[in-house]
């Protein structure tokens, strides 16, 4: 038996707003028309992989699948139909046994959803991958609501729709002056049986601006947790800068910058997450730029960081070791400071004070010690 996949790419993808075929975006450095065709090309019930094209779009096309083993590309037409009909009559030298018809702008076909495709084409000439609805569906007309329609009677059609390769050419020579949106359709005009599997959820297509922006977004399930831990010493003063807000107290603290030790273990903490070095890497302090920087800037220099890897903060969670100041009454102040540097909601924010029970230098008042704990999600 020869299966080969038909991947229909010749449209323009109007409706996402984008200036070039939705095919040809790029989603994790692949465009979308390549990651479908490597889901066909890597799967072994399938023989060949043919990709229909616009003309005018041959050098995205060539830039797209790069040095991929694909039968030549073919012309499409001004619809759908026809265009699907041109890469049907390209294959007829080849005389394939079945065929998989699929839309580029599906590229999470998965290797399980061929399968069962190729396994119902066995028994049945026409198969239609579909998904039930779950929502209660309604009959409309303009503005009115004219009726309830019964979801068990109904499916959302996916692709690669799948054929015995004769019988769906020749129901396009037949209906190519009917209009229809689908294949399936054309089978069904045919009056050939047509069987549906359940297809999948993440077999989604992408149509609007909106199906962009989720679908480019890259899980979040790379979870990292970075610790960071500073120390200052105490030195003649009458105010210090601690968590990003300045406190009244008999003594500042000593420091290249504003040697707010709150913010610097934050800070360590986040790039300790990302794995990007500590604050001495970034802000040294041999460089005289940051003598008394305040230091808010280097915790939204790591913040920053990891928005530029896509990436979130999940929480922070800042002890701060002293005897004096006490940290209970300015806590909601440095959690609402914090907030506001890291644009993270002051419920992902926690802020303790504890004291070392006058041991230590910070027992003796000899200067404050904090330790942080980050959690950062980036995308695998």
């Amino acid at each position: 038996m020869t299966t080969i996949a038909l991947i229909v790419a010749a449209g323009s993808g109007n409706r996402t707003g984008l200036d070039f075929p939705k095919q040809y975006l790029k989603i994790w450095d692949k465009a979308i028309l390549a990651m479908a065709a490597d889901a066909f090309l890597k799967h072994s019930g399938i023989d060949a992989v043919q990709v229909i094209i616009n003309p005018r779009d041959e050098d995205l096309y060539r830039e797209a699948v790069k040095d991929r083993d694909l039968l030549p590309w073919v012309a499409g037409g001004e619809t759908r139909q026809i265009s699907v009909r041109n890469g049907l009559e390209a294959l007829i030298d080849m005389k394939p046994d079945n065929v998989l018809i699929h839309d580029a702008a599906r590229p999470f076909v998965s290797p399980g959803l061929i399968d069962r495709c190729l396994i119902a084409l066995e028994k049945h000439p026409a198969i239609l991958p579909a998904m039930p609805m779950v929502d209660t569906l309604k009959s409309i007309d303009d503005d009115n609501v004219t009726g309830t329609i019964d979801r068990e009677t109904v499916v959302a059609a996916q692709t690669p729709q799948s054929f015995h390769f004769q019988a769906i050419l020749e129901a396009h020579r037949s209906y190519d002056d009917q209009q229809v949106t689908d294949d399936i359709a054309l089978a069904e005009l045919a009056g050939l049986p047509v069987r549906w599997i359940v297809g999948e959820r993440s077999n989604r297509k992408i149509t609007t601006a909106e199906d962009i922006a989720t679908m480019t977004e890259k899980p979040l399930t790379d979870i990292r947790t970075g610790l960071g831990f500073d120390v200052h010493a105490f030195e003649d003063g009458n105010s210090i800068w601690l968590g990003g807000i300045e406190i009244a107290h008999d003594k500042s603290l000593k420091g290249h910058s504003d040697a707010d030790v709150a913010l610097h273990a934050l800070t360590d903490a986040l790039l300790g997450a990302i794995g990007d070095g500590d604050i001495g890497t970034h802000f040294p302090p041999s460089d005289e730029q940051w003598k008394g920087a305040s230091s808010d800037r280097f915790l939204a220099h790591a913040a920053s960081l990891i928005k530029d890897r896509n990436g979130v903060i999940g929480n922070v969670d800042l002890t701060i070791m002293c005897e004096l100041p006490k940290i209970g009454p300015h806590r909601e102040a440095i959690r609402h400071r914090i907030s506001g540097i890291l644009d993270l909601d002051i419920d992902r924010i926690s802020i303790k004070g504890t004291t070392t029970e006058k041991l230590g230098f910070t027992g003796r008042k000899e200067g404050i010690a904090a330790q942080a704990i980050a959690t950062v999600r980036l995308p695998e």
